[in-house]
Parts: structure tokens; sequence; C-alpha cells
């Protein structure tokens, strides 16, 4: 993910511009300020600052109903932004919408011609990753901005509610309609002590990832608080609050302080630094706020942790990980070593690692692993290579890449290893679920610091302890790594490198070749027939974690993120079938023999058989990829059923006018088998709080009732019964 583009909403009058490629585009304080007291008048309460931002930016602040984790607010959010892989898909749904307004060449231009034509904004290839792209030139505190990847919330370092959101929350927002988001609940994180040593601000979302597993978070907005906050530098909070959706939080977010006055003034934003100074009680929480939870971390006694394999909230702090990696099998030997990503890729986790390296080199040594670093924008690349730090790196053996998320999301041709062969890898990436990094089931693939990442190269083992363990040098004497040493920001300013942004010109026409295979327009999925959804036969049962990675891969795919039919070929290509245990091999009950999902799945839609998907909890957790719901929609599926769902999935299948459902008992989930079929009656009742009837049929001819509860609320049961939110759009503006 290279590139990027961004569609400004506000147009508030002040007199200081929301970005450099903003001068019609004003800092919303004011109204803010404005909206926040008639809210604040309303409840009477002192409010917490996600709930000034989210209030701040309410399309009807003194009529909305506000009631957190109950009520849906309507939004008003200043800014949209989507990467290059998600961005496909939510322009051709707002090309779709009928509203007015070389290798990769192709899916480029479209997106430039897009963006000229509709006013976006557009970042060439090159530029980085989106979210570093944000922080460096559009993030700031009191922001409320949505994006169309789930890794979104970085720019709470910067003070802004930034929420990641499926490509047609964004044709929402573009289309000038008010944003609906559930009225999250807030966490506080209260940071206490200093940070310092060998622990980084990576330890502090390792540590709530920890605490509140990867479904703790669903619904709420976590707000950081207290002394320690005055610690971390802003893209050190900016790594926090990017991984909070590793937690399943709406979003993360920090109080403005120092540390973001300094990296505006230092990107070249002091006026907006300026401004948020005069506003300094607006973007930070009132005494006596309440959290509906707090969580208390002290940084003086918070020590290096390392999560993994396969799921992000795996906690082991690093005296532990070398017994618990003894006690369940995993690799000791450290393969491969990759630093970088939108979470940890900033300026000063360069410099913290070249650091490291850097005494290495000093003693004669060099990585006994592969190692690799991705710069997150060309900003960085330019200024890490002007200070040296590329080199740095280059000598201790490791293999500066692209701008861009490279195998953070499977952009690996990865040569050292076969597939099936057990193997550590360690990253300071923010996903590691199975096959993710390098499509290897059998790669154990464990977060954490650039810091630790580093150290492991050296070592070439999981179970080193940089605080204490020797290494041995070149000359064989001992010795123990010193703590990193880091910049926040570069004494000789960034150098911004080469320029890759194109402004919007609102002209020209839109390129999609007709016989592309990476481009295809949309066609509108069929309205809802008024009847009930009987007899559907059961797709694919899942067995334990399911993430939109296994919906829907990344890696070789990306390059058909445009094109809906050719994408859907990778259907839950690497979910487990709870049958036979394995990946990409189900049941067609049409013929009883076993296929690959895909296939199976347009067996069924070329006979006019309707299909459901049984999944266990926190189903599509991970990337807000909406292919993950379109794709099922395309081919046949009506509804997923699970034990719970991850926010931003749920929210997508329901605009792609699928039923997302969850068992009103768990425990009805060890009840269906892949053989039986699925009936959802009671629709035509369909309404808020009132649970569906679900009936299990048995080959054998007997019945199963359940019940099956939903978050619909009116506005997105008229999704459901017009067959997605898009048309729902289009029969509304037919009707103006």
């Amino acid at each position: 993910m290279a590139t990027m583009t961004d569609y400004c909403i506000c147009k508030l009058h002040a007199n200081v511009p929301m970005s450099r490629f903003d001068k019609d585009a004003f800092l919303p304080y004011e109204k803010l300020a404005a909206n926040v007291k008639i809210v604040r008048d309303r409840l009477k309460r002192p409010l917490t600052l996600s709930e000034k931002i989210l209030y701040g930016h309410l399309d009807q602040p003194a009529t909305e109903k506000i009631e957190r984790g109950v009520s849906y607010l309507r939004l008003r959010p200043d800014r949209v932004a989507m990467q290059d892989a998600t961005a496909q898909m939510a322009m051709l749904q707002f090309i779709s919408s009928g509203l007015p307004r070389d290798l990769n060449k192709e899916v480029y231009n479209f997106l430039s011609s897009a963006g000229n034509k509709y006013g976006v904004g557009f970042w060439k290839p090159g530029s980085g990753i989106i979210h570093q792209i944000v922080l460096e030139n559009y993030a700031f505190p009191g922001l409320l901005l949505i994006g169309t990847d789930s890794h979104t919330p970085n720019g709470g370092g910067l003070g802004g509610l930034c929420i990641g959101v499926g490509g047609a929350d964004a044709v929402d927002v573009m289309a000038n309609i008010p944003w609906e988001l559930k009225c999250p609940k807030v966490i506080g994180v209260k940071l206490t002590g200093k940070m310092s040593g060998w622990t980084s601000a990576k330890d502090v979302i390792l540590k709530v990832a920890d605490i509140l597993t990867v479904k703790g978070g669903t619904g709420a907005i976590i707000e950081y608080f207290g002394p320690g906050v005055d610690s971390l530098s802003a893209t050190g909070m900016g790594t926090i609050c990017n991984m909070g959706a590793e937690v399943g939080a709406t979003t993360s977010v920090f109080p403005y302080n120092t540390s973001m006055k300094q990296y505006l003034e230092s990107t070249g934003r002091a006026e907006i630094a300026n401004e948020a100074e005069k506003y300094k009680e607006l973007l930070t929480s009132d005494d006596g706020a309440h959290y509906d939870k707090v969580i208390e971390i002290n940084l003086d006694t918070l020590i290096p942790h390392i999560n993994g394999p396969f799921t992000p909230d795996l906690a082991s702090p690093i005296d532990k990980i070398g017994d618990n990696a003894k006690k369940n099998g995993w690799p000791l030997e450290v393969k491969v070593a990759l630093i970088g990503s939108c979470t940890n890729s900033s300026y000063e986790d360069m410099t913290r690692a070249a650091s490291i390296a850097k005494q290495a080199l000093d003693k004669g040594l060099k990585a006994k692993t592969l190692f690799t670093v991705t710069p997150g924008s060309e900003q960085v690349r330019a200024t890490i290579e002007r200070d040296g730090l590329s080199k740095i790196f280059k000598d201790f053996g490791g293999m500066v890449l692209a701008n861009a998320c490279g195998p953070c999301i499977g952009q690996w041709d990865r040569k050292d290893v076969k597939k099936g062969e057990k193997n550590t890898i360690v990253t300071s990436y923010n996903r590691n679920f199975t096959g993710r990094n390098d499509a290897n089931p059998a790669t154990h693939a464990f977060v954490t610091s650039p810091d630790i990442v580093t150290a492991m190269a050296i070592s070439g083992r999981l179970d080193f302890d940089p605080r204490k363990d020797e290494l041995t040098a070149a000359d064989g004497s001992k010795f123990v790594l010193k703590p990193p040493v880091g910049e926040a920001l570069p004494k000789k300013g960034y150098d911004r490198g080469e320029d890759t942004y194109q402004p919007s010109s609102m002209s020209g026409e839109v390129q999609v070749d007709p016989s592309s295979q990476r481009l295809q327009l949309l066609q509108p999925f069929n309205k809802w027939d008024g009847k009930d959804l009987e007899d559907m036969v059961i797709l694919i049962k899942v067995k334990g974690k399911c993430t939109t990675d296994h919906i829907s891969a990344a890696g070789p795919w990306l390059k058909y993120r445009g094109h809906l039919d050719n994408i859907s070929n990778n259907l839950f290509l690497t979910a487990v079938n709870a049958e036979n245990g394995e990946m990409n091999k189900i049941r067609n009950h049409l013929t009883d023999q076993f296929g690959p999902v895909a296939e199976v799945a347009r067996d069924y839609k070329a006979k006019g058989v309707n299909w459901v998907a049984i999944g266990d909890e926190n189903y599509g957790e991970g990337s807000s990829r909406e292919h993950a719901a379109l794709e099922p929609r395309h081919l046949g599926g009506r509804a997923i059923i699970t034990k719970s769902f991850a926010r931003i999935h749920e929210t997508n299948l329901k605009k792609q006018g699928m039923l997302p459902l969850t068992f009103a008992n768990p425990a009805d989930y060890d009840k269906i088998d892949s053989g039986d079929k699925v009936s959802i009656v009671g629709l035509k009742d369909f309404t808020p709080g009132k649970p569906l009837k679900g009936i299990i049929k048995k080959p054998d001819g007997s019945k199963i009732e359940i019940s099956l509860n939903h978050t619909f609320n009116e506005h997105q049961i008229e999704w459901f019964k017009a067959g997605s939110a898009l048309n729902r759009m289009k029969e509304e503006f037919a009707h103006k």
C-alpha cells in the first residue's frame, strides 16, 4: 500500500487551513467548541476528550440522542482517507452511486483519474503508508477522520479521532451524508511513571492487548491520560493508537500536549499548533470525566513484551518468552527479523533500532537473521537516508524495502523456508495471524518493538533478553547491549524527499477498461424479495479464529482489490472448515463432493441456492477490508451467524445487504453441523432490538429452533430491504 487518496469535508470558517493542501478548508475549533457547549448543557456532566471530539462533530448537537453503547450518532467528519487497496472499491462504489461528483499503472491511473474528477487529493506510488502520510500532513488535535483501513486510529497520536471504516461508509461522507456510528463506550488507560531503557511505546499497547484481548475494546474508544503520557513522543502515541485496532477498539486517542505541539512544528504546521494551544481545554478531557472502565499501567515497571504467535493478544514479558516458547514448542531460532509497518516506522523508531545495530557493528557483528527495514513514508525514507541510518542498516546486513506496507500484509516473496516448514519470525508489525506475512501457516510470527526485533536479529534467538544476556563480539569478548537511544524528531528537520502529491483538478474522466482483470465497475445487488430466507445451505462452518485475512486474503490477491468477481476467488481461503479441519476444502451439498470454497459458492449461486456461513468469536477481526463482506454477498451469501462480530466487519456486512446475526445462546454454535439447512424467519417483522428466529433442519428432517440477535437500527434495516446501503442511497437521491 504505497499511496492514498484524501477527501476534505470541513468547510468551516476560520483562519488556519487544516493542511497545506487545503487552502479553503479551515480548523473547526470554533464550531467544535460551540457544539460541545450545547451537548454539555444538555448532559450536565464532564466530558471525556473522545466525547468532546465526537459530540463536537454531531450533525444535530441540540437534538441527537446520546447514550453510550446504545444510541447511534450522526456525525460530520472533517476528512476521509483511503489507501490504494481499499480506495479502489470505495471509489467504485462512489462512482456507481450515480451521485455528481506498469504492473500497477492501471490501478493508479484509475485512482488518479477518479481523484481528479471528484475532488480527491492523490498521493502517488512511493509516497508511503497512508497512516504515516496522515500523521505527517493531515492529522491535528480535535480532528474527526474516517479512513478505509483498520489502522486509521494511528492519527490519535496527534489528538484526533481517526476511525477505520469500510468503503461504503466513506461513500456516505463523500456524498455529504451524515456518517452513522453507534455511540461508543470509553475505556480510560491511565499512564503513570516514565518510559525508559528498553521499554518503548509499543510495549504499552502490547500490555493493553494482554489485558483487553482481541475483542475487549469492541464498541469502545480507548482514551489515554495521566502523567505518563508526557514521556511519550507524538509518533510513539501514534504507535499505541494504531495497534488499538488489535483489541477491537473503535479508535484510540491521546490528549493534546507538548509532544504533539513539537511534532506539528517539525512537520511544518506551527500555525495549527498555535491554534491548538488556544483551544487546549477543548482538546483534553474534563476533570471528573467518567470512563466505563479504567486500566492503569505504570511505565516505571513496564518491561518489553513479545506477543504471539498467531494472535496479537498472547503476551509474554521478555523474561518469560523463552520459557513459554519451550513449553509450547515454538521454534527458538529466529529466521527473519522485520522492522517497519504503519505501527513502527517513524524517525524515532528508526533511530532507536539503528543505535542497537551500530553497537553490533562496533563489536564486529552483523545480523544473524535476515533483516528488513520498511520506512513508513517518503519523508522518513529521505530523512534516514540523509542522516546515515540507512547505511547503518545496510552495513548491519539489512535490506531497506520500499515505502509501503510490505511483508506486514503479505507482500513478501519469501525464499528462505518452504511452505509448511515450522519457523519463527519477529516483527515490529501489528498483526501476526496465521500465514499473514508470508502465506506459510507454519510460520510463528511474534510482534514486538523495533528495538527488540533488532536485538533478536543480532542474537538470532527468541529467548534473548537484551537487558541482561551477553553477546560475543568478533574478538571473542563478551558484552551486553546498552539500551537504545533515539530522537523523537530529527535535529536537522525532516527531508520531504520526492514530491509525490497530486492535487485534484476537478475534471477529466475516470479510467476503467471494460476488459480489465483488475478493475470492474460494480453491479447493484438484488433487493430483498420480502420473503424469509428458507433452507439455506451452510457454505462453511468455520472453526476458531476467522479474521478478514481468513475471509479475503491479501498478499498476491491485492492486485484484484478493484475487481470484485476475480478477488472473490479467495473467499475463506485460509479459514478452517470445522467439518474436516482443512483449509479451502468444503463439501458441496448439491453434489456431495469436496471443492474450493469459492468454487462451491459459485455453484450454489449459479443454481439459485442461498447460503449462510457459521463463525465463532470475534468474527471478522483485523483489517477493515470490505471485500470480506462484498465477496460473500457477490457469491450468493445472505447471512453470517456467529458468536460475536468485530465492529467494522459487522457494519460492512450490513452495508452490503447481508444479515450479520449472533447466537442468543453461544452454545447453539455446537448444535449446527455443516450438512444442516438454516432458515431465518420473521423478516417481515424485522425491527431494532427484536431477535430473529433461526430454524436448523437436520438431514433426518428433525428441527432445532434458535434465537438470533442483531444490532440493526431502523436505517440499517432499510439497507437490507434495498439490497445494500448503496441501493438505499440511490433510492433516497432519486426521490429528492
